[in-house]
């Protein structure tokens, strides 16, 4: 039974921003009892995803869902409405807040964190804000909350509260909101300047009589300052940003600020500039060149990390570049695999850094060298990181094989083949640094043992955790055998509905 049936599609909408709104101020309200703080957080993550369930029952019903606020200037106002992709971001979102949570509550215990109350209420800030930018009808309410993200989001970068954290976090604010001022603002005004509006529109709102150089000069400045999606060489907040907690750095690569940078350009390229004009515009390519070079040298980067935060760090700048070349190839089923690649791409990285997180918490290793012959004493963890890792980089049976052959696709559509090396390239350096962990984690003997399998104590992470990373790892396989939810969603996407045939 629907426990939302009846209700306005606009209370939805407010319901799902404001819920997170709410679990953040009872984590306050319950912080001496740590017990209660995390059961308030739990309930109210769960009510949130029962609520996008809700509308997204209503989106495939072909429910007409918005909520306008304010109105800020003449014709200006701080809206919402529901359209798929958006539905796509959000019940990712949600539901890995749920798992997050889970896993968040083993960490901080297990390592016993410090400013707990502090960090479940800001990670509730930030994915309420999270929310508004899934449902934003215009750019500047998309502008509001992208910046209402960064914000939350500091405090939680910071967490350790050493040199090391506030350096992470100057470098992460400073990057972040130095591109949405210099970038991202300008090209929001100019947007507005030229259409009178900044409303998202099937098909785009920008057409021929706009300036094809203006429009291209409007494509960079809306590439580069959408800086959350971490395109080189605005890209170094991200690294910066993994001197915080495991937890963090799951919600920054899997469940809020990278993916709320990808999804924004995604929008973008769908709903304001339109994958028609996006053919026509001369920066179109030089955006592509640059975002297939981030995939290349973020890949190499990784591979030279030790650090195992610091190498999935590095992958996830080369990942998120995926759903940028998927966007810029301006193909309605490189489109499609970009906007699968939220999905499958947020399973996959969450999973590995979870299992990063148990392994420090569990074995205090950090290094990738040290880790040697770990998979005796962590079989449940290292496990998971190989499906994790699997999924990273397109194999079967795993979720990324899909978002991976609609990219290969659409670049063939777009006859790009340099797309096409990169990506096969990309995914045969993937298999160089992410696979010889868990093979050498199983396969290679700890120093001072005869063999990989000599009996040493089986020392996992705590409970929390482990669940966590087991749930993502099967999410990892679920989506390779049971994709049809997400591609009927994508298939609702305006213009790219005709190019996929439910998968198959």
């Amino acid at each position: 039974m629907n426990i939302w049936q009846g209700f306005e599609p606009a209370t939805l909408i407010a319901l799902s921003i404001c819920i997170p709104f709410i679990g953040a101020i009872l984590v306050i309200a319950t912080g001496k009892s740590p017990n209660l703080r995390e059961a308030s957080t739990l309930a109210i993550a769960a009510l949130l995803f029962t609520i996008v369930l809700a509308i997204t029952d209503l989106t495939f019903s072909g429910v007409g869902q918005r909520l306008d606020l304010i109105e800020v200037f003449p014709q200006l106002t701080i809206s919402f409405s529901v359209e798929p992709l958006g539905v796509l971001f959000a019940l990712v979102a949600s539901f890995l807040w749920i798992i997050t949570t889970i896993y968040a509550i083993g960490y901080m215990r297990g390592h016993n964190e410090k400013n707990q109350t502090r960090f479940f209420c800001c990670f509730a800030l930030a994915i309420s804000s999270v929310m508004a930018i899934c449902f934003s009808d215009n750019l500047l309410t998309l502008f509001i909350f992208y910046e209402v993200l960064t914000l939350s989001t500091y405090p939680l970068v910071t967490h350790a509260g050493n040199d090391a954290a506030k350096k992470g976090g100057r470098i992460y604010l400073g990057i972040l909101l130095g591109t949405s001022v210099a970038f991202l603002l300008f090209a929001i005004l100019g947007t507005y300047s030229l259409t009178g509006t900044l409303d998202f529109k099937a098909g785009g709102i920008f057409d021929a009589s706009h300036s094809k150089l203006v429009l291209s000069c409007l494509l960079v400045l809306f590439c580069y300052g959408i800086g959350k999606a971490a395109i080189m060489p605005f890209h170094r907040w991200l690294p910066a940003a993994m001197v915080a907690p495991t937890p963090v750095s799951a919600l920054l690569h899997a469940v809020a600020v990278v993916k709320a940078g990808v999804f924004s350009i995604l929008k973008v390229m769908i709903y304001i500039f339109g994958l028609d004009m996006l053919k026509e515009l001369s920066t179109t390519d030089v955006m592509l060149y640059i975002g297939a070079t981030t995939v290349l040298l973020s890949s190499c980067i990784a591979m030279t990390k030790d650090n195992l935060k610091a190498r999935l760090a590095y992958s996830t700048v080369s990942q998120l570049s995926y759903i940028v070349v998927g966007a810029l190839l301006a193909t309605s089923i490189a489109s499609a695999g970009a906007a699968m690649h939220i999905a499958t791409h947020a399973v996959g990285k969450i999973t590995l850094f979870f299992c990063a997180g148990a392994i420090m918490v569990a074995s205090h290793k950090k290094n990738i060298s040290d880790m040697v012959g770990l998979g005796r004493q962590m079989p449940i963890t290292m496990t998971a990181f190989a499906i994790g890792a699997i999924s990273i980089i397109g194999l079967p049976p795993m979720a990324g094989t899909w978002s991976k052959w609609y990219l290969v696709l659409g670049a063939l559509e777009a006859d790009k083949l340099f797309i096409v090396a990169v990506l096969m390239i990309s995914s045969l350096l993937n298999i160089a640094y992410l696979l010889p962990i868990p093979v050498k984690a199983f396969f290679y003997p700890q120093e001072g043992q005869n063999t990989p399998w000599d009996k040493h104590d089986i020392k996992e992470a705590p409970l929390p955790m482990l669940l966590a990373l087991t749930i993502t790892s099967m999410g990892c396989l679920a989506l390779f055998f049971y994709p049809q939810p997400l591609l009927d969603l994508i298939n609702l996407i305006p213009g790219i509905s005709t190019q996929l045939d439910g998968g198959r």
